[in-house]
């Protein structure tokens, strides 16, 4: 009788074993970070396994591991469990798009906290810009969007004040060099004109560290103002400055097709 009750929790821990994963997967699938967010987090030493730091090849059975990020224990939901979940936000300014802020900014995460699942942001818009933000907890969805050999198509309607000429423009559309790397060619027309400046209307197909701003700055004029108003086809339509909905599935699959 001992050795059938034996066999029978050896069994029993077979069942729920899983096949061993690499931790950035492991990460999103549980919805917290995207596969590159990830790897950033482990290589600044953020996440543990089983109380060890984790490195960047490590595997773990999300069944028997404790993964912890910054000190938290991460749960584990396998996706043929959960629905997936993407939403669209209009950001405030104001709000941060870190999971995690030591200066206790708000968070747009904030913004979004009734939707029902944990949810992260797809990119980024500065603390002082504003617009649409996506959200998901599908990280191959969020990494698909922001890898940098993949182009999705962003506009921003952006105030700025200074001498707004047709010398600007043609600079301001070239390949700027950015923190040292040329950038692909950037859309840019004039929307209205202002005494003291102009609202331009910049579509990019990179997503630099505030680019927008940094190009203003080589251009000599100054930033007032910051919204982005469409991803790929959609839009802030419908959605009022801090405002967020739930994207339908067509609109997720238009999102899909517009990466090149």
């Amino acid at each position: 009788m001992v050795f059938i009750a034996f066999r029978a929790e050896n069994l029993k821990k077979v069942s729920t074993s899983m096949e061993k994963i690499r931790i950035q997967k492991f990460f999103s699938d549980c919805g917290m970070l995207s596969r590159r967010a990830a790897e950033a987090e482990i290589e600044a030493g953020h996440v543990t396994v089983n109380g060890r730091l984790a490195g960047l090849g490590d595997k773990i059975d999300p069944s028997r591991d404790v993964v912890a990020w910054k000190g938290q224990r991460l749960v584990f939901t396998p996706r043929s469990e959960r629905e997936r979940k993407y939403i669209a936000l209009y950001k405030p300014r104001g709000f941060v798009c870190t999971l995690a802020d030591e200066k206790g900014r708000r968070q747009v995460t904030e913004l979004v906290a009734d939707a029902g699942s944990r949810v992260y942001p797809v990119g980024r818009l500065d603390m002082a810009s504003e617009g649409l933000l996506l959200l998901t907890d599908d990280g191959e969805f969020a990494n698909m969007m922001t890898h940098p050999r993949n182009h999705v198509s962003k506009v921003y309607h952006v105030r700025v004040r200074g001498e707004i000429t047709d010398k600007t423009l043609e600079l301001l559309s070239s390949p700027l060099m950015i923190d040292g790397k040329k950038i692909r060619p950037v859309k840019v027309e004039v929307l209205e004109f202002y005494p003291d400046g102009a609202t331009l209307e910049m579509t990019l197909y990179e997503g630099r560290n505030r680019q927008i701003r940094k190009m203003c700055d080589i251009a000599r004029i100054g930033v007032v103002r910051l919204k982005r108003t469409a991803i790929g086809d959609l839009t802030l339509h419908g959605l009022k400055c801090g405002q967020w909905r739930y994207l339908d599935p067509q609109e997720v699959i238009s999102l899909k097709r517009a990466v090149k």
